[in-house]
This record gives C-alpha cells, structure tokens and sequence, in this order.
C-alpha cells in the first residue's frame, strides 16, 4: 500500500484544505498526496505544502494516522505551523494542468473551523479528529483513526 502524507495547517480560525470538485461531488481534503519513491513522509510533507499551497511552514509533528485503503493509502497527518502566505497552486503541477480542464478541479483555500462540522470532508474520522483535537490539543503521541 503506498503512504501519503497530509498536512493540518490552521491560519488564526482558519483550516488550509483543498476544496475538490470531481466528478460532479464537491468536497474538502486536507493538503497532501502521494509519498514518492526514494523520498522520506517529512519531504513529502514538505514537497505536497509548496506544490499544493505554496504556504510556507515552520516546525511539525506527526499527530494522526490512518489507513484509508488501497485508494487512499496509510495515510500520515502532520500538525503544521503557519508561517505566511496565501494558498495557491503552483502552476506546473499535475493538480493545476487538472484543474485547467475545468471538470476536476483542485481549489487550495482557508476554511473557517466554524464551518467545518458540516462541511462534507474526506475523511470523516480525520475531520471527527481535528474537531476534537481544537478543543482539547493535538495528542502527544500519535493517534491511529479508522477511515470512514
């Protein structure tokens, strides 16, 4: 199965997500992708923020994992510190050329954390999470979640 990473980047009461419009479904993801081969999970993590967002990023842990299937893959989340920026894609990613076709489209941008209960959001263990996780602290040690 490969691994991916994903990324927990809040700005004052904002969440960075990729805002997903495929295939007719709209939903929101956190930022990240696929771990490539030679490369370590933290310069995946740090590759997916630059090409996804361009925000930059100060220190990180690792606070979730998560299994999400043969689709998906193991999934590890990291808890990031905003430095500044605003999110945009970079333009000679493969999320930008797709995005161009104007059918699939991948909008990174600020989701407000007020908004975040009810949004639709994949997955709905790790969105269960972060809820959690704002009001009580992000865990010490890494928490394994059961995709839904």
């Amino acid at each position: 199965m490969a691994n991916a990473v994903r990324a927990i980047i809040f700005k004052d009461n904002d969440l960075l997500v990729m805002k997903r419009s495929k295939f007719g479904k709209e939903y929101y993801t956190l930022i990240g992708g696929g771990v490539d081969s030679g490369e370590t999970v933290e310069q995946a993590l740090v590759r997916e923020i630059r090409e996804e967002t361009r925000v930059q990023i100060g220190q990180y842990r690792k606070v979730f994992e998560e299994d999400a299937g043969s689709m998906y893959g193991f999934q590890h989340v990291y808890w990031c510190e905003y430095l500044g920026g605003e999110p945009v894609l970079s333009p000679n990613t493969e999320e930008a050329k797709i995005s161009a076709l104007g059918q699939n489209t991948y909008e990174p941008m600020w989701l407000p954390l007020d908004s975040l209960a009810e949004s639709s959001f994949v997955s709905v263990s790790l969105k269960e999470a972060i809820l959690e996780a704002c009001k009580s602290g992000f865990p010490d040690e890494v928490q394994t979640l059961h995709f839904i």
